[in-house]
């Protein structure tokens, strides 16, 4: 692609540069374009953005394939995509600006900001035919809900018909979440037992929601209107947000999934979940504010947030985090015991709100120290420490097809050894 062209739609002069100017091969790069292809021809995906930068420059931007397949509308750079859990590493940060500023406590019960969380009881085997509650040895604390051990129920697993403890999550409406503001969330997880002891496992959870409120009582802002004066307005992030205006509807991509008969279709509606798709789902201002999954945003949108991380919490004159923060965050917080995390790729540890590699798995190139995240619906972002290196991968469907697994060989390869650190 001509340099003109990436600089238009990934944010101006000055935030582009040529491959081999960051120590990348350009050549290996190109090899990015026909792994993309595949997925598209095999019908896997409707279409895709890739986006990589080094040392705070973007040197690739390419879209691939159809953004809507029915109007035969191609994949566009500024195509805006529903990001689901992407949108937890946004709240972190949105968290720990409010740490640095002295007004939240890592290591304070939840309780003292949400006094509907304080003495919830337990299951001793939430996995039970028969479900026993006990007191629980602490309150959640604020760290916890950053990295996941903090005992709530998940996203999923545990918002069946399975286990008893489901019918207590179910009649607390914990799956028509979508129907809450936040404060009426924490008032419903405030009339269930936790799952486990606090800080005794790591369980994928509803805890970004539970910040999502924390946010809104210290800072006495709703939640939106916090991360949009305090994060996308800062970091010109100006297509994110936690729905699609009219004027910008018909850059929203299409979320498809597989048709009976083969092939792809569009999915229009489903039941369930902060996560809920509907006709109206990210087209209408919600009720729900969801932390753990409410964003949408853009490949160059997403590229900002990842270049202020890689930044130390700094960007285009703009500062929002220490780059001591940034570090912590992006570490691995969990005890050995907890290790490794049990959600796939393996080797992982979990910082606060980034998953973080911390062993080496010989047919995975991703470096220790690399950390990322996923949205649920075809979205990843990943970024390397050690090599300075940021990826964002952005499509549409369900079940995700994590395009990130057969991109990072590529992408790790295009790293001149020369210029490795």
């Amino acid at each position: 692609m001509e340099q003109a062209q990436i600089e238009e739609h990934a944010g101006g002069a000055g935030w582009t540069a040529d491959p081999g100017s960051v120590g990348l091969s350009a050549e290996k790069l190109q090899r990015i374009s026909p792994t993309i292809q595949k997925f598209i021809d095999e019908e896997k995906i409707a279409g895709a953005l890739t986006i990589v930068a080094r040392r705070g420059r973007v040197v690739h931007f390419e879209a691939y394939g159809m953004r809507h397949r029915e109007a035969h509308a191609l994949m566009q750079k500024d195509t805006i995509f529903r990001i689901y859990s992407m949108t937890k590493p946004v709240v972190a940060v949105a968290a720990m600006m409010l740490f640095e500023e002295g007004s939240l406590s890592l290591h304070a019960p939840v309780s003292d900001y949400l006094p509907e969380l304080g003495g919830l009881r337990v299951a001793v085997d939430p996995d039970a035919e028969e479900l026993v509650l006990v007191d629980s040895i602490r309150d959640m604390s604020v760290f916890d809900l950053f990295r996941h051990t903090s005992g709530l129920p998940g996203s999923s697993r545990y918002l069946g018909e399975k286990f008893p403890i489901e019918v207590l999550y179910r009649d607390a409406g914990l799956q028509r979440l979508s129907e809450c503001n936040l404060q009426e969330v924490v008032e419903r997880l405030g009339t269930v037992p936790l799952l486990y002891q606090p800080g005794t496992r790591w369980h994928y959870s509803i805890a970004a929601d539970v910040l999502a409120r924390l946010i809104e009582v210290i800072s006495g802002l709703a939640f939106d209107k916090f991360l949009a004066e305090r994060i996308f307005q800062p970091l010109h992030m100006k297509d994110t947000g936690f729905y699609v205006p009219p004027e910008k509807i018909d850059r929203f991509s299409r979320l498809y999934g597989p048709a009976r008969d083969g092939g792809l279709e569009t999915i229009v509606a489903a039941e369930g979940g902060s996560g809920n798709i509907s006709e109206t789902s990210f087209v209408t201002q919600p009720k729900f504010l969801s932390g753990g999954g409410g964003l949408v945003s853009t490949a160059a949108d997403f590229m900002r947030f990842c270049l202020m991380l890689t930044g130390g919490g700094f960007l285009d004159g703009v500062r929002l985090l220490k780059a001591e923060t940034v570090e912590m965050m992006t570490r691995n917080q969990l005890p050995e015991a907890l290790l490794p995390i049990d959600r796939k790729p393996e080797g992982r540890g979990f910082g606060l709100g980034f998953a973080v590699r911390v062993r080496k798995i010989d047919a995975n190139p991703s470096p220790v120290g690399e950390y990322e995240w996923y949205g649920g619906a075809g979205t990843e972002f990943w970024i390397s420490p050690r090599d300075d290196l940021a990826v964002v991968i952005l499509s549409q469907q369900l079940p995700m097809q994590q395009l990130g697994k057969a991109l990072r060989p590529v992408i790790y390869a295009a790293i001149k050894e020369e210029n490795r650190q």
